[in-house]
């Protein structure tokens, strides 16, 4: 379908806006070909949208809203800088998410706000997960970098980016403190530790308040963290580059120096510090710091500071050479006359003091300069502009020694013995900068970020053309903009760098030289240009923007000028730190890997014979970056950007315009451009198929085949096939397809609502007419009925007097029926009752009457008897003809009753059958039960040839027992819990037994070394631990004191069998938790439990993580709930005690509702009402588990699944009004505010119909949160949690003496007790 098709009523679009950059409207007619405007409308009106005829630019379309918000904005549908913007104003302002990703980018947006995602916890729940799996994170980063080196035995570097104050340190600290956690050593050097430690001091010597930033990094840091072959850290290492000197003479107005001088500064009045004299420095206004001094903390020193290699020896050091540096600042000089200068104050004294240096000769080099000539060497005075510029070098070039000192101590701390396997690096370096007054920094910075994003664009390609391979897809060339022409105006021949070294040769060179040979060399260059209002400036066209910068000052920053007499001066003190800061080098003295000086921040040195070249800061800048990119190259990079989103530095608060502006120069925007051009929008055909079934027939339904129904449908919806491509897992669709798709699928959908409706609406209004005609007629009747009786009352009085007649007459006839029935009845009855009477009467006379009577009495009887037949007859045919209704009614009711027999004989029958199975399965039972009685009896005379009581052991120290025990314990016991062999069928508990028996043995004996060599055996251990606490427990009966110890004190293991009982239970539980952790997230999240009501949405470019393996097992509720059975097995065939049942499922359930709900915090995509239903369901399913294991009651195993319960609920309830409000507070009594808010932010609809929740919302159950007290500000439950266990008494019910001990286990010496 083409692009322009889209355009169709109610669609939206963006159209630019001046304030915010750009403004959604709503299309009012459908665009057609040669449309010359576009009717839209705005939320302030109505508007006409003009368009070009001849090649009409239509506005950028809007993403449906069900795409706003993804975490991946490769994911959207329309890709334009647009879409981007909005959708990340939407996740930072509405959803409080700092985090998307943007293809391989990682866009982080600086809230100006403590977030609660940055714990422990946090850490440990995106330990080992996939990329794309969890919500995007800088953890994220850190674990895929990680995973991909472990993997792929390849080094990995993080790139951290932005302008200042955006947020880079912070990311930085954080991925490095992620690899920290993950991969600590095991080593007692704590490498780790000290890479953490050496962020604050790094911070404090490199970092300054700027306007933008009150922590900005002022120099470029590139760390590498050193892995061994088991991927823990061994070392680090830190390379610097391009510090910014010139902050320490001169800040811009709102800007202050680097931290660590107001640190010490702050720590004048301690004793430590009397020495620097620094009170000198704070009692008038201090040059290097401004004249506004903010006091810092004081200075600690702490032993994570010690543990980086700054000894207290060289802090003093360290801080007597910044104290030298504030006194340099101050040093007041004089101009005496027009080309000479002086200077006498009284700080240039405290200067040479503190740095132990000559201060004749540092007052008369700093306003002297000596030329050399071909006869003779002049001292020549210099003018005071001159002088001050040789005083600010000088502490320029004493503080970059300084700060490269300080990284090299920590760095040589940070290396410990062993050898490097691979390594990730870590960069921190500032971004595309652009200011009001752009100079040779900014210059420097702009040129190191088109070199990195050469470097980005093409691994991007790489990636895309790597993916492409793997699907079978043929590539195809994409147009995009290259930043060579760029790089190389600025380092080719004769371009602005050689020009600047050029000019710099020259003693006479200046800025307005260099500039002037700009123009006329570069003046064809379509990316060079010449401002037209000015000729002191020059603007480069570069990747992010043009920028204009300033000449002045190029030369001079770039030569960093420092007379050598100055510096043989430096060499001279008596200080050796800084005696060492100005030793000279030696040839080739770049070492073997030529990385230290070419990373040290060096100068231009001024000699009789000119200057040298080889320390000039450009060229020296230039290949240190040349060192980093080859680094870089031979690296898995992964890119984070971070965005500053406003300049007040308020929390959460977004100006599109400054946005934008990053997003561009970041290079965010070209990857979306770059992905644009392709197919950016990437599905697998699982995901299509649960999202558009809607869309598929009946018959496409029934295919087995889910792949090919996923092309015959695509085939069917988009006639072009040129829009899509079919990979080998993934389906590519080209811009704008996606969006088509759900316009489809919404249409059905409203299709369907409509039907459903109409359907309603019409048995509502039948319903409505059939009760309306009812009433009607009702009303007819008896309006018919007054009318009749208003006309012919007389008929009226007949007809109701005609009914009385017929109900008297038609009574009377029932009860002489009734009458002549029942006396007929009874004459039958009295003939029937008699003729019987006299039959049993002449059976008893029979024998005693004569014969000749018998012939009488049989004649007699005779007639009787026809009698009373002919009286049988006669009353029968009289019933026949008037009871004929009564005769039906009784067969009615036979027939009724051979149903109900029939009924109860089907049941016998089937009773009788089910009997016969079960009288046939107990006999194979019994059968088998005989068979394995048998093999039992094997084993058990296998078994009693390798029992052997050891002996002869001795027993060293109560410690010694209990490290043994439990490592023995560990590494076996807990290896499988299904017991196995002979102790199946035993009675629970009979091994403890017999083990006491033997105990008990060896006390009668009073033999100590035999009870010896019982305590210290492994299986003793673990077996004894119950029975020992029967010889403490004060609840012993009677019977039960008979069995103690009488000989021996075994007080002293109570504490030792109390511990391993508890060392043993908590084995067991890590066990369950090791065996049910993968199953927890995809069996209670993932598996939809409920068929149908899940709807799966794009995911983007992060669910092709190269971390992803196909051969997953996919787990279900079905697979914990089996899993539970099994643990509840294990634990029954051991014997375990209830309580202590109970006590360990509730355990695991605890760890089943944390683990799921920390996964709902840390994934925006289980945030939704559907969800919640599939939560809530497997949540009964494991209580209907609870039931049928008869542990629901008493066992706490569903209050430990609260939160999880109510994190569900709350995703399902109504969220719109201030009583939904009150409603979730009192509801959610388990959910602390933090975690509350969370899931309100990261509330996702999965359709249109369903509504985000409005920040206003948000706000109201903020402030009724506030009146919790005692509410915890953690974000995520600790899963490492452990319930407190306790251990009841249980008597055993088994008496010693009744206990029936096998005769193959050789042990009838225990009947002699």
């Amino acid at each position: 379908m083409a692009l322009s098709e889209l355009y169709t009523k109610y669609n939206r679009v963006w159209i630019p806006d001046p304030e915010h950059v750009w403004k959604s409207a709503e299309i009012l007619r459908d665009f057609r070909p040669g449309d010359e405007t576009l009717e839209l409308q705005l939320e302030d009106g109505e508007i006409l949208y003009p368009l070009d005829t001849a090649s009409p630019q239509l506005p950028h379309l809007r993403n449906p809203d069900i795409l706003v918000g993804e975490n991946d904005l490769t994911a959207l549908s329309y890709l334009h800088e647009p879409a981007v913007l909005h959708n990340l104003k939407v996740r930072f302002v509405e959803s409080k998410i700092i985090y998307t990703y943007c293809g391989i980018i990682l866009v982080a947006v600086n809230p100006y706000k403590q977030l609660h995602i940055y714990g422990d916890a946090v850490i440990h729940a995106y330990s080992g997960q996939n990329m794309g799996d969890m919500d995007p994170h800088i953890f994220a980063v850190a674990e895929e970098a990680y995973k991909q080196m472990a993997r792929n035995n390849k080094n990995q570097s993080i790139i951290v980016s932005g302008e200042s104050g955006a947020g880079k340190t912070v990311s930085a600290r954080f991925a490095m403190r992620y690899f920290a956690m993950v991969s600590k050593s095991g080593s007692k050097t704590r490498v780790e530790d000290k890479v953490l430690a050496s962020n604050p001091i790094t911070e404090a010597i490199g970092n300054a308040k700027t306007t933008r930033n009150d922590n900005s990094s002022r120099f470029g840091k590139y760390t590498e963290i050193s892995f061994d072959k088991r991927y823990q850290i061994i070392g680090a290492n830190m390379r610097t580059y391009l510090l910014e000197k010139s902050r320490v003479v001169f800040q811009s107005e709102g800007e202050r120096n680097y931290h660590i001088f107001y640190q010490i500064c702050a720590c004048a009045d301690q004793p430590e510090f009397k020495s620097l004299r620094l009170c000198e420095c704070l009692n008038m206004e201090c040059k290097p710091l401004g004249p506004y001094i903010i006091v810092q903390p004081q200075l600690k020193m702490s032993s994570s500071v010690l543990s980086t290699g700054l000894t207290e020896d060289f802090q003093a050091d360290v801080f007597k050479v910044l104290a030298g540096i504030l006194h340099l600042g101050n040093v007041d000089i004089q101009s005496v006359g027009s080309d000479r200068s002086s200077s006498s104050d009284p700080h240039l004294a405290v200067f040479c003091e503190l740095l132990g240096v000559s201060p004749e000769g540092v007052t008369r080099w700093l306003c002297h300069r000596r030329i050399v000539m071909v006869a003779e060497t002049v001292v020549k005075p210099v003018p005071r502009e001159r002088a001050v510029n040789a005083r600010d070098a000088l502490a320029k070039q004493i503080y970059a020694h300084l700060f490269d000192s300080v990284i090299h101590r920590i760095n040589a701390a940070l290396q410990v013995p062993g050898k490097q396997h691979t390594f990730i690096g870590v960069l921190d370096i500032y971004g595309f900068e652009t200011f009001d007054i752009n100079s040779f920094e900014q210059f420097c910075i702009n040129y190191a970020n088109e070199k990195l994003q050469q470097q980005f664009n093409l691994h991007v390609f790489k990636l895309d053309q790597e993916e492409y391979r793997k699907e079978d897809i043929p590539w195809t060339l994409i147009d995009f903009y290259d930043n060579q022409p760029v790089i190389d105006l600025i380092e080719a021949k004769m371009g602005i760098l050689d020009l600047l070294d050029e000019e710099c040769v020259f003693p006479q060179g200046a800025d307005q030289n260099w500039l002037q040979k700009l123009y006329n060399y570069l003046a064809d260059n379509p990316l060079f240009e010449k401002p037209r209002m000015s000729n002191e400036a020059f603007i480069i066209q570069h990747f992010a923007d043009k920028v204009e910068y300033q000449c002045w000052g190029f030369l001079e920053k770039n030569r960093d000028t420092l007379y050598e007499e100055l510096v043989d001066t430096m060499r001279t003190s008596k200080f050796p730190l800084l005696a060492n800061f100005f030793l000279e080098e030696e040839p080739g003295g770049l070492g073997s890997k030529g990385i230290k000086d070419l990373f040290t921040n060096g100068v231009c040195v001024w000699s009789p014979s000119g200057f040298s070249t080889e320390h000039w800061s450009f060229l020296q800048f230039r290949s240190s970056l040349y060192l980093l990119m080859e680094t870089l190259n031979a690296t898995t990079p992964h890119y984070v950007r971070c965005i500053k989103p406003n300049d007040e530095k308020m929390p959460f608060e977004y100006d599109s315009r400054r946005v934008v502006q990053q997003l561009r120069a970041c290079g965010v925007l070209e990857t979306i451009h770059i992905s644009a051009q392709s197919y950016p929008s990437r599905w697998t055909y699982i995901e299509f198929y649960s999202r558009y079934s809607i869309l598929m027939s009946q018959q496409e339904l029934g295919l087995n085949n889910k792949k090919q129904t996923c092309k015959t449908v695509l085939q069917r919806l988009i006639q072009d096939s040129n829009m899509y491509k079919f990979g080998r897992t993934k389906i590519f669709f080209r811009a704008g397809q996606v969006a088509y798709l759900e316009k489809l699928r919404l249409d059905r959908l409203r299709g369907a609502c409509v039907t459903i409706q109409k359907h309603v609406r019409g048995w509502r209004q039948r319903t409505r007419f059939l009760c309306m005609r009812g009433a009607a007629i009702v009303l007819q009747q008896y309006v018919r009925g007054q009318r009749l009786a208003s006309f012919n009352p007389a008929a009226l009085k007949q007809g109701w007097a005609a009914v009385v007649i017929q109900r008297y007459w038609r009574g009377y006839l029932t009860r002489q029926i009734y009458t002549m029935l029942r006396n007929s009845t009874i004459t039958v009855q009295a003939f029937t009752r008699g003729w019987l009477a006299r039959k049993r009467y002449r059976k008893v006379l029979g024998l005693s009457i004569n014969r000749s009577h018998e012939g009488c009495g049989n004649l007699l009887s005779d007639q009787r008897h026809s009698y009373v037949e002919y009286m049988s007859v006669a009353m029968y045919l009289f019933t026949v003809n008037y009871l004929g209704g009564v005769v039906r009614i009784a067969e009615n009711n036979l027939e009724l009753q051979k149903e109900d027999h029939e009924k109860e004989v089907e049941v016998v029958r089937e009773e009788n059958r089910r009997l016969k199975e079960e009288r046939v399965r107990l006999q194979r039972q019994l059968e088998e039960e005989a068979k394995a009685n048998g093999d039992l009896q094997d084993q058990v005379i296998q078994l009693s040839k390798h029992i052997k009581v050891r002996v002869q052991r001795s027993y060293s120290s109560k410690k010694h027992v209990k490290v043994r025990v439990q490592r023995s314990y560990s590494s076996t016991s807990t290896s499988n819990l299904k017991p196995r062999g002979v102790v199946v069928n035993m009675i629970p508990g009979m091994a403890a037994q017999l083990l006491f028996m033997c105990v008990r043995h060896a006390d009668y004996l009073n033999d100590g070394a035999k009870l010896k060599s019982y305590l210290i055996l492994p299986e003793t251990a673990v077996v004894l631990s119950n029975i020992f606490l029967q010889e403490f427990m004060k609840q012993s009966s009677p019977s039960q004191c008979k069995n103690c110890l009488h000989n021996f004190d075994l007080s002293e293991h109570r504490q030792i069998f109390s511990d391993l009982a508890i060392n043993i239970y908590h084995q067991f539980i890590s066990v369950m938790e090791k065996a049910l952790t993968p199953m927890i997230v995809p069996g209670m999240l993932e598996h939809e439990s409920i068929q149908g009501i899940s709807s799966m949405k794009p995911t983007g470019f992060r669910k092709r993580s190269n971390s992803v393996y196909e051969d997953q097992e996919v787990y279900t509720i079905s697979s914990i709930l089996q899993q539970l059975s099994l643990f509840h097995q294990a634990m029954s065939q051991h014997g375990m005690d209830g309580g202590l049942v109970r006590q360990a499922v509730r355990q695991i359930f605890f760890l089943v509702g944390a683990a799921t709900f920390n996964n709902i915090l840390l994934r925006k995509d289980m945030c939704s009402c559907r969800k919640g239903m599939q939560i809530r369901c497997n949540i009964s399913y494991l209580e209907e588990w609870l039931k049928e294991k008869d542990l629901l009651q008493g066992c706490g195993a569903m209050d430990s699944l609260k939160p999880l319960s109510q994190a569900a609920w709350l995703l399902q309830v109504n969220k719109t009004t201030e009583d939904d409000a009150k409603e979730i507070i009192e509801q959610c009594s388990e959910l602390n505010p933090v975690q509350i808010v969370k899931i309100l932010n990261s509330y996702t609809p999965i359709d249109d119909f369903e509504k985000r929740v409005a920040p206003s919302f948000v706000r109201k159950v903020q402030g009724l949160l506030q009146d919790r007290e005692g509410a915890s500000s953690h974000l995520m439950l600790d899963i490492q949690y452990r319930f407190q266990v306790t251990f009841p008494f249980i008597p055993s019910s088994q008496a010693l003496e009744h206990l029936q001990v096998p005769s193959s286990l050789r042990l009838s010496f225990l009947t002699r007790i």
